[in-house]
């Protein structure tokens, strides 16, 4: 028995007695054609869509394939029940169903092909979604560059004015439209608003685009009835670009009642406009895009050279969308629509004065409704959508906090569609839009793809030969770019012996002190964040990967006269986290900006490190300073309670604040009264320091050397604790960074138990916080004790003299018998060797760094207060109290390595995230900034108490 394929019949023969004799003449033709033809005949499939369960489209109708066949092509369909068309349907055209389509030269699909799926030397034509060197897809990339494949791409087809020429587009507006309305309908409901749009389903379960557009017209003949509620206020639609996806949305809104307006009336609109019709504004890329510089906008520059523009959407028009329909393409180095920061401030909760008050309807939190992100390119123009929703689960609430909610639509936040496969939802109607546009360069590809052949030997059009990214094993020239986007997104390459598949963002920590634990556990949550912690101490390093399984680490040693491994570590990462000493961290700015890698300290910012700022936003790089306590959560404390003051009227008229990290009150039995947590010379170098502070409108300073400590004052907030506070560096910089000019107090002060100023008064009386060279203290002159020492700084010559006598001795120079007991407490008139490193404050730090150390069962303590006068519009007076007190854990995290780290933390996950976009030398003062950190330190138990005094 032998079978022919005759045209669309089959035709089987028995010998010389066919079963057909209506088709026995056609056989000596057919006979001829495959003679003629044999193994030259072209052969493609269509391959069965399997990325998705609802993916029903096929890159060709029925209609289609029977062409193919009438023009000679041998059409195989992988056999699919889920696909649109029944398998009838491509029998009837002449086409033939089987799972094996090997002996096809040309495989047409639409989505990606999965990897053990892709069969070698072979043409494949699909959206690969690799363009933009997208993360998911690499792996297949790699395996067709393996495999030799060559790999067409319909999103590359495009004609001479750059417009796409195969594509969905249409479709996917069409769908993406209906599925955000039916969403606007029940996201009102759930804030409390029936409307018209409740009678909108999804867009699948309507049988074609007519059914969809006519629950659409009566849902606008609702809205011409004056059903929509009068509490919702005018409805605005703002459609991106023009393209087909914007066409094919806007041809579904055409079905409301309705009026168009360009974007230089869109407030008018949305806040005066009908509630008995909707808006719409078409918004193109010369509305919200001009340059950085001097502004405009140039099409053609732009094409060229778009890092050269910024958007305006976020201030321009985004403000006064109920909804915005996005269909725009969006480029690598293009400016974002919409970025994190962006939603942050569109999404706060806010006054409406367009919508009515006096109804007692429940008020929109905000204006901004919903985002039908069709073009769906995780992180692309809407950069808060780094992952697409689905068909199942076809939407989420984004809110200002970056959470994501997926299983109600009650709650903050905006409502988003970003489904990457919404034409799959009309997918008979989008089968036959694509493939009428693919047949004709169809034709082209099948007659000549041979992908066993070099690429060389073929004239393919332009069409074509743009849109192939990989042939004979390697990327195409016009995609070469591809290899090295992906090590660009993939900066954080992982350090030798890393896992390199998984990791996707590098975090490196420099230091291994106590602050460093809270750090690695907050950033330790998310697996994909890899992370090595480099110090000079690397057992110390070691200790900490113990605690967290995947921390690597790293030997590093910073200095002038160092050949540290510092730029290796950084050039490695995505985000370099310092807390190494203060001076060290210009070393490291610079080499981060030198990187392009950003920069994290919880210190001070200093004049070193704001020299830099240009350069770091030349490189495009954040250096986040002052994300601590003191600096830190100092900051973020008072400019909530400041900000909000404001917003509400109020005028600050003083502001003062203290701040400490003390022993718990049970473990504070020394002579300071306080213990150290890491080394001891910053803290006695800041009794040293210069003060300037503003008193009742007077500026009081105090010079560097200076008695800093006889500015101490008793603090009274918690009595309980027994506290005194001294002023802390310069505080009338704040009147300014602060933004309260109009107060006559501002003082920032440091706490500490009652009795640390005396004592450090004594020392310094007695010589021990002189940071000048001593020559007895010399690393290589003679053995010294305790003893020897303070009678050299008091001008004693012998102390080889009776214990009693020293007393006296040290007691009459002084004037002081407390200078006695000071000593004697720290062991400091015994004969206990000194370890000389050169100064008495040196020396004396490293004594006390083992003498007042924490115990392993002890705990420790944190304190902050704010006290911040406020006068109201009324006139009223009142004193409002901000206090924080963080215990720390023994077995876990101290409190003051908690509040430093945690903070740090959270900054640098929010860089990562892109929450923090701000490029250059940058402070914690913007409200999208420090609003997330207070929220997540909340989260973390991290919580302050207010107090309030009318006056």
């Amino acid at each position: 028995m032998r079978t022919f394929h005759c045209g669309h019949r089959v035709v089987t023969s028995y010998g010389n007695h066919h079963e057909n004799s209506t088709v026995c003449k056609l056989i000596p033709t057919a006979l001829s054609f495959i003679t003629t033809v044999g193994a030259s005949k072209k052969v493609i499939a269509i391959r069965r869509e399997d990325q998705s369960v609802w993916e029903r489209r096929a890159p060709f109708a029925p209609t289609h394939a029977k062409k193919l066949v009438k023009d000679g092509i041998k059409v195989i369909v992988q056999p699919s029940n889920r696909r649109a068309y029944p398998m009838q349907s491509y029998l009837n055209s002449g086409a033939i169903v089987q799972e094996d389509i090997s002996e096809a030269n040309v495989i047409f699909g639409v989505k990606q092909v999965p990897i053990d799926q892709l069969i070698p030397d072979k043409t494949y034509c699909f959206f690969s979604h690799t363009i933009k060197a997208q993360e998911a897809n690499m792996p297949m990339l790699d395996a067709i560059l393996e495999k030799r494949i060559r790999l067409i791409d319909y999103e590359k087809m495009v004609d001479e004015k750059g417009q796409r020429i195969v594509a969905f587009g249409k479709m996917a507006g069409v769908a993406g439209m209906v599925n955000i309305l039916h969403g606007i309908g029940l996201r009102l409901l759930a804030l409390g608003h029936h409307t018209p749009f409740m009678h909108i389903g999804p867009a699948h379960n309507y049988r074609n685009s007519s059914m969809a557009r006519q629950a659409v017209r009566d849902a606008g003949y609702e809205i011409a009835l004056g059903l929509m509620p009068k509490s919702v206020g005018p409805l605005t639609f703002v459609f991106t670009g023009s393209g087909n996806v914007s066409q094919g949305s806007q041809e579904v809104f055409l079905e409301f009642p309705h009026e168009y307006v360009p974007p230089e009336h869109l407030k008018k609109a949305a806040e005066h406009g009908s509630p008995n019709k909707v808006y719409g504004c078409e918004v193109r890329s010369r509305h919200y895009l001009e340059r950085a510089e001097g502004g405009g906008f140039d099409r053609e520059e732009y094409k060229q050279h778009p890092e050269r523009y910024i958007s305006t959407f976020s201030k321009n028009i985004a403000p006064y969308a109920s909804v915005i329909v996005n269909g725009i393409y969006w480029a690598v180095n293009s400016p974002k629509l919409l970025t994190i920061p962006d939603a942050k401030h569109l999404l706060k909760p806010a006054h409406t004065p367009w919508l009515p008050t006096s109804i007692g309807a429940p008020a929109l939190p905000h204006r901004m409704l919903g985002i039908c992100d069709i073009s769906a390119d995780p992180g692309g123009s809407i950069e808060f959508m780094n992952e697409n929703t689905t068909i199942d689960t076809p939407f989420c609430l984004y809110d200002a906090d970056r959470n994501k909610d997926t299983n109600s639509f009650k709650g903050p936040g905006v409502l988003v569609c970003s489904i990457d496969n919404m034409p799959t939802q009309i997918p008979r109607e989008s089968t036959d839009f694509f493939g009428d546009l693919l047949f004709p360069i169809a034709k082209e590809i099948i007659q000549k793809s041979d992908a066993t052949r070099p690429l060389e030997e073929h004239s393919f059009s332009p069409t074509v030969k743009q849109a192939i990214i990989a042939s004979n094993g390697v990327l195409t020239p016009d995609f070469e770019y591809i290899q090295e986007l992906r090590q660009t997104n993939g900066k954080s390459r992982p350090l030798s012996g890393m896992d390199q598949s998984t990791q996707q963002k590098h975090v490196v920590i420099l230091g291994a002190g106590r602050v460093s634990a809270p750090v690695i556990e907050y950033l330790h949550r998310k697996p994909e964040t890899a992370i090595t912690v480099a110090c000079d101490k690397k057992e110390l390093a070691d200790n900490l990967a113990k605690k967290f399984p995947g921390v690597y680490t790293s030997y590093l040693h910073v200095g002038a006269d160092s050949s540290s491994n510092l730029r290796e570590l950084v050039s490695q990462a995505d985000v370099v986290i310092s807390l190494l000493p203060y001076d060290l961290h210009p070393v490291v700015a610079r080499t981060c900006i030198e990187e392009g890698t950003h920069m994290v300290t919880s210190s001070y910012v200093k004049d070193a490190i704001t020299t830099l700022h240009q350069e770091a936003v030349d490189k495009g790089v954040t250096i986040l300073n002052e994300v601590g306590l003191d600096p830190g959560i100092d900051h973020f404390l008072a400019l909530e309670c400041i900000h909000n003051t404001k917003a509400l009227g109020g005028r600050i008229t003083s502001f003062e604040s203290f701040c400490g990290g003390l022993p718990a009150p049970e473990f504070s039995n020394n002579p300071l009264r306080y213990k150290f947590s890491w080394f001891p010379k910053g803290v006695l170098l800041n009794t040293l320091s210069a003060a300037k502070y503003l008193r009742k409108g007077q500026i009081v300073n105090i010079s560097e050397g200076g008695d800093l400590m006889g500015a101490a004052k008793p603090l009274e907030f918690l009595p309980g604790f027994n506290l005194e506070g001294f002023p802390n560096r310069d505080s009338t910089i704040y009147s300014k960074l602060y933004g309260i000019e109009d107060a006559l107090t501002v003082f920032r002060g440091t706490i500490r138990y009652k009795g640390y100023t005396q004592a450090i008064r004594t020392l310094q009386l007695l010589g021990l916080l002189d940071p000048e060279p001593n020559p007895i203290l010399h690393h290589q002159g003679p053995e010294i004790t305790w003893r020897f020492l303070i009678c050299n700084l008091l001008g004693l010559e012998d102390d080889n003299i009776m214990y009693e006598n020293l007393k006296s001795k040290v007691a009459e120079i002084t004037g002081s018998e407390y200078a006695v007991e000071l000593l004697e407490e720290l062991g400091m008139l015994g004969k206990a060797g000194v370890v000389k490193l050169g100064s008495p404050l040196d020396t004396l730090a490293y004594y006390l760094s083992s003498k007042l150390s924490y115990e392993k069962d002890e705990r420790d303590l944190v304190i902050l207060r704010h006290d911040i006068g406020i006068v109201w519009p009324d006139n009223r007076k009142e004193v409002k109290g901000i206090n924080l007190v963080v215990y720390g854990d023994a077995s876990e995290h101290s409190a003051m390595a908690k509040t430093v780290g945690y903070p740090a933390a959270i900054a640098t996950r929010m860089i990562l995230d892109g929450e923090i976009q701000q490029r250059g030398v940058i402070l914690p003062f913007a409200t999208d900034i420090y609003e997330p950190i207070l929220s997540r330190l909340r989260a973390e138990g991290i919580i302050s108490t207010e107090t309030s005094k009318i006056l």
